[in-house]
């Protein structure tokens, strides 16, 4: 059984930066693939970013295109979420997500990812 540890999330003024970082233990499986989703109030979870070790794919979610930067390390299972110039559309919980077998069509996809930590709040506001 994986599980996930989330770390950072908070409040931040509008154009300013957070940093998110997330472990997984308990990985047995090749083809391992670890990333950010995120929900807002009303609205669905959508994907912030992955990568895919093997082959080493990233994928963006468009909003976040340009200002997100998703890094990690595979031999440690870790992953980070570096978030720059952020706006209150960012507002959400952060999910970090990870999975075993995922094929590169199917990163962006949140019915991929079989495990989820438990949710950090990012908030930006004045």
């Amino acid at each position: 059984q994986v599980q996930l540890v989330e770390s950072g999330g908070g409040l931040v003024q509008p154009g300013g930066s957070l940093r998110l970082s997330c472990e997984a233990s308990g990985r047995t499986c090749s083809n391992f693939a670890m990333g950010w989703f995120r929900q807002a109030p009303g609205k669905e979870r959508e994907l912030v970013a992955s990568i895919r070790w093997s082959g080493g794919n990233l994928a963006y979610g468009d909003p976040v295109k340009g200002r997100f930067t998703i890094s990690g390390n595979n031999a440690k299972s870790t992953v980070s979420l570096q978030m720059n110039g952020l706006e209150p559309e960012d507002t959400a919980i952060y999910y970090c997500v990870a999975g075993c077998r995922i094929i590169l069509s199917a990163m962006r996809s949140a019915r991929s990812y079989d495990y989820w930590g438990q949710g950090t709040q990012v908030t930006v506001s004045q």
